[in-house]
């Protein structure tokens, strides 16, 4: 195994202290090369992932979510599933003021997904 499947394979999320908590601002993340697999083909699906939040107490550590979210390349996992989990997760962790995850997966066979799942604004 080299060693960034070993990094890959024991990825966490990690998560840091807002150096700003008093302020509201928004942070936009786009993961351009996400890849998971069909649960019922096992052909790759491949996607962009945009993160946006406005952050309360915590950040995420932006290698920490990268490596979190290449921990999905070889999980057979539908659309609307992933973006749902990434969403959950960061959410858990972050507990930010506004969150929104964007799945916008590649055309296959013809057809196009887009997958948004947001917390209400404040």
């Amino acid at each position: 195994m080299r060693y960034g499947e070993k990094n890959i394979k024991k990825a966490k999320l990690e998560i840091w202290d807002n150096p700003n908590p008093e302020r509201d601002y928004e942070i936009d993340i786009s993961f351009q090369e996400f890849t998971c697999l069909c649960p019922r083909s096992g052909y790759p699906d491949f996607a962009v992932i945009n993160i946006k939040y406005v952050p309360d107490k915590k950040i995420v550590e932006l290698k920490a979510l990268k490596l979190y979210l290449n921990s999905f390349r070889d999980e057979h996992v539908s659309h609307e599933e992933i973006t749902n989990k990434i969403f959950s997760e960061l959410e858990k962790q972050l507990k930010p003021r506004f969150l929104e995850v964007v799945g916008d997966f590649n055309p296959r066979g013809n057809v196009k997904t887009v997958i948004r799942v947001a917390s209400k604004k404040p």
